[in-house]
């Protein structure tokens, strides 16, 4: 199954779409730009839904619904929200369909026009705001904490699979604060959560920062974001959040009562993570074999495979693994038995390895003898023979190092792939090698559009956790009071 797998070093773009495709997490649809995610990569989602929202409970949050339809006049309330998204926004014209006169088949009733066009929603700043405008009046209705999950529709030209498709899945924190000291601690506090969510789970280091005025998100006053790196060295953005300030408040005229009793616009706040980890997830870890994915994520954290020959073997296998299963469970480790008797086991051991299960357990009739089974790790590829007793021991302890391990791995390899550097000349020589590059910048448009027109490198974000030390910008010799990080990008 790997061999069907190009090789990372000879065309990383082809590797990735060959394991989303052979992997069985997704594949194209019949919608132009659209994805069909299958059972193996949706139940990846799952889990990360399943954490993601456990975070965000556990932060004050509530989840609710609002329509998928926008009425195309919301859009234009926020004068740079509606510049930012126009170009990619599907538009609803008609309500019904006909059959044709000629009997060709359906064509839209002109008859049935809209009297305002409604736009599939690109994000729902705007109609959840015009909602929070009949739930907001007091001081007392406030904080007001929403999150919701759905999916969103946003026009691309150039799609590929998880990392940009026209249709996507994600979920989009939306809250309401009587001061901006309350949105923008809101704001940074979402951004740990998301942080945290993709290192302690996905296993991926990140790189905490705001973006500049040119990338923030349309209708914010500053925009939040986690920055990975991929194992071709460019740049993934991986999630962000937004301080709002009043700007949606005002377009819908959400005012609330203070405590002195005077009238005041909200502050607002916006945050979200897509499908798009998934693609992060596996750019991140995976190898020429296939999927490597972390045990905190998978769905599936070990797969038992009875080796034998014969109904005779498959039968006498099967209680064994059942046992064995059974501890495992109560260790709480998530596991299969891969029992297809019509597959063999090499088969299978292949099939296990693309799809990225950490822990692989074999069992024949000879570990049934002498009380053993073969435990082999996805990640490093290398297997060990273990006592029966106490495997579920083993296995936990196992999931904890191959979780370790791969989170080691990864920022091992991004450490080795930043480098400082300090002039123009070698700024544009070494992006060429890809990686982050901390550089100083004089702070302007101009310069920044410069630098990507020139090296299709983008500045990722102004790290937050970085020590401040002043300099000269790289390009125009001017002050510059920190390092910021370039990176060509996804």
């Amino acid at each position: 199954m790997a061999k069907e797998v190009t090789s990372r070093a000879e065309n990383y773009s082809q590797w990735y779409q060959d394991l989303v495709i052979k992997a069985n997490l997704a594949e194209n649809s019949a919608v132009r730009g659209c994805m069909v995610i299958k059972p193996h990569g949706y139940a990846i989602w799952e889990r990360m839904q399943r954490i993601l929202d456990d975070m965000f409970k556990a932060t004050g949050h509530q989840n609710a619904y609002f329509p998928l339809l926008i009425p195309k006049s919301f859009l234009s309330r926020e004068a740079d929200h509606v510049e930012g998204f126009a170009k990619e926004c599907a538009v609803v014209t008609h309500y019904r369909l006909k059959n044709a006169d000629d009997g060709s088949g359906v064509v839209v009733d002109p008859d049935a026009r809209l009297e305002e066009e409604l736009i599939i929603r690109p994000t729902s700043e705007t109609i959840i705001w015009n909602t929070y405008k009949n739930w907001i009046h007091s001081y007392r209705d406030l904080p007001l904490l929403c999150n919701q999950w759905a999916n969103v529709m946003r026009w691309e030209m150039r799609t590929r699979l998880f990392l940009r498709t026209a249709e996507f899945l994600w979920q989009e924190g939306h809250t309401a604060h009587a001061t901006a000291e309350e949105a923008q601690e809101e704001t940074v506090r979402m951004l740990n959560v998301y942080a945290e969510f993709a290192e302690k789970y996905m296993a991926i280091p990140v790189l905490k920062g705001v973006k500049t005025a040119s990338e923030r998100f349309a209708g914010a006053v500053d925009t939040y974001c986690i920055e990975a790196m991929m194992q071709d060295g460019k740049a993934l953005q991986a999630g962000t959040s937004h301080f709002l300030g009043q700007n949606f408040a005002k377009a819908f005229d959400v005012k609330f009562t203070g405590k002195n009793g005077e009238l005041d616009y909200v502050w607002a706040t916006s945050w979200g993570v897509s499908t798009r980890l998934i693609g992060a997830l596996i750019m991140a870890h995976s190898d020429d074999n296939g999927l490597v994915l972390p045990p905190k994520i998978a769905p599936v954290q070990a797969v038992i495979v009875p080796i034998f020959k014969g109904d005779d073997e498959f039968q006498q296998m099967k209680p064994h693994c059942q046992t064995i299963a059974n501890k495992l469970r109560q260790a709480g480790v998530t596991v299969k038995i891969d029992d297809r008797d019509n597959l063999r086991s090499g088969f299978k051991f292949a099939e296990h390895e693309l799809q990225g299960i950490p822990v692989r357990l074999a069992l024949g009739p000879r570990d049934v003898q002498n009380g053993t089974v073969e435990v082999a790790r996805r990640d490093t590829l290398s297997k060990e023979t273990i006592p029966q007793e106490g495997v579920e021991q083993h296995v936990a302890a196992l999931l904890d190092d191959i979780q370790n391990s791969i989170y080691n791995k990864a920022l091992q390899f991004r450490e080795s792939n930043t480098l400082c550097v300090d002039t123009y000349e070698e700024f544009k020589q070494k992006i060429e090698n890809g990686g982050f590059i901390m550089a100083h910048w004089d702070g302007t448009a101009e310069t920044e559009s410069r630098i990507k027109e020139e090296t299709k490198a983008t500045i990722r974000c102004i790290p937050l956790d970085e020590v401040k030390t002043a300099g000269k910008c790289m390009v125009t010799g001017k002050p510059s009071a920190q390092r910021v990080v370039f990176a060509r990008n996804y």
